[in-house]
């Protein structure tokens, strides 16, 4: 077998593989053997047809289509290997010439893109600095007191529904004079100011009584899920039956023990729980938009195209992702996507740009442990397996056992871990 390597443009490699008449003659005959074994003619036991009578059964041409699977299972990975080649997705195959005594094939592959590393010293990154104010404490605050409120019913002639309120009413809403399906409701608790119904419905219940009723005029939001109301002009019939106002609790010592948080039994241990569950809030994101600002910046510094096999791959990656993380909330793909109305096929197209951009970044990181000759030393091995065992509360041997034969896989996921360490440590001062 002779073969001859071409790139081609988007990281995809040519390999022409012309097999020689023994090679081709070895592989015909092989074909027939596995066909003869199988077949099955009549007056013969299954498999001991004689084979000249196979081979004018199922003809050259039939006899050489098998004679080419034969080919590919013997010599694929081979023709690959020994040119030094790493698909990175399902090659397609090519007959060229196909003789009964010549067999010339092209194999089109996608390979690992080849890049010139730009800088990824040095970057005009910066992590921003986090800070919690009185006002986000403050703040806080009165969602516990909101939490905690009482609601008391609201008497006498003069009292009116106000903002903050919780009144019961009866409502039914209609489009052009007729009640439409979904729309009617009695004695439904609303909060008034929640926004929680059709904008400006809330605005106009406030001022009224007890007793009360009022054709209340709105229009559906464009993008209303109801495709029949959506944009449409509707009024609603509103009585309100009770109306309750809010009345919160005492900022003290009471709420701080009602908050029910361990190790806080009052106010002032409550306000610093508060100041350090969002500084730890603030600095996690801080640090979220530190690393896509790296990423962003490597990549443009380092631009290259990736094939598309690896994006699909990254893709299916993504999807599985998200399968996982419905799963721990108890929904399916399914469900979610008769949830957002998405196809398969959107889906897919959503995420295929954070698909291209992982893949850049993964491959970035990738040349820049080779640029930096990152190594990973089996006390850091034995460190990262230790950590792994710690995460998913399993021991530590037993963790050994599942990824022997892996720990190089373990080592590159230590080794890049430790080049965005190193870029994260190199950003501009």
């Amino acid at each position: 077998m002779k073969t001859e390597v071409k790139k081609l443009e988007k990281s995809q490699v040519e390999v022409k593989a012309v097999f020689d008449k023994e090679e081709w003659k070895a592989a015909q005959d092989k074909a027939l053997d596995k066909v003869a074994a199988k077949a099955q003619l009549d007056g013969f036991r299954k498999g001991h047809a004689p084979k000249n009578l196979i081979k004018a059964r199922i003809g050259a041409a039939g006899l050489q289509s098998e004679a080419v699977e034969v080919i590919l299972s013997d010599s694929y990975s081979k023709i690959f290997l020994d040119n030094g080649i790493t698909p990175v997705g399902q090659p397609s195959v090519d007959i060229v010439k196909m003789t009964a005594d010549e067999l010339e094939l092209s194999f089109t592959a996608p390979v690992a893109p080849e890049f010139k590393l730009g800088e990824y010293k040095g970057l005009d990154v910066k992590k921003k600095r986090v800070r919690v104010t009185e006002k986000e404490i403050n703040e806080r605050l009165e969602k516990y007191q909101n939490e905690f409120a009482e609601l008391v019913i609201k008497e006498g002639e003069d009292a009116v529904a106000e903002n903050g309120d919780t009144v019961t009413i009866d409502f039914e809403g209609f489009k052009d004079g007729v009640a439409f399906e979904g729309g009617k409701g009695e004695n439904y608790p609303l909060e008034l100011g929640s926004n929680s119904f059709i904008p400006g419905f809330e605005d106009q219940v406030v001022g009224m009584k007890v007793g009360e009723t009022k054709d209340i005029n709105v229009k559906f939001p464009e993008d209303y899920q109801a495709k029949d109301l959506a944009g449409a002009d509707a009024t609603f019939k509103v009585t309100v039956h009770e109306i309750k106002s809010k009345v919160l609790p005492e900022l003290d010592d009471e709420l701080a023990k009602d908050v029910n948080i361990d190790g806080v039994e009052d106010l002032e241990a409550l306000k610093k729980h508060i100041k350090d569950e969002l500084k730890a809030s603030k600095e996690a994101e801080a640090e979220e938009t530190f690393n896509e600002e790296i990423i962003d910046k490597l990549i443009e510094n380092t631009p290259f195209e990736v094939p598309d096999a690896m994006v699909e791959s990254e893709v299916q990656n993504i999807i599985s992702e998200i399968n996982a993380n419905l799963q721990q909330q108890g929904l399916t793909l399914e469900l979610y996507q008769q949830m957002t109305g998405q196809t398969m096929d959107q889906l897919k197209a959503d995420v295929r740009e954070n698909a291209e951009k992982r893949v850049k970044y993964q491959l970035i990181i990738a040349e820049i442990v080779k640029a930096e000759n990152i190594e990973v030393s089996e006390e850091e091995l034995a460190e990262e397996i230790k950590n792994i065992a710690t995460y998913y509360g399993r021991d530590e041997e037993e963790v050994k056992k599942i990824f022997a034969g892996q720990e190089d896989r373990i080592k590159e996921d230590v080794a890049s871990r430790k080049a965005v360490d190193l870029v994260k440590e190199n950003v501009a001062k």
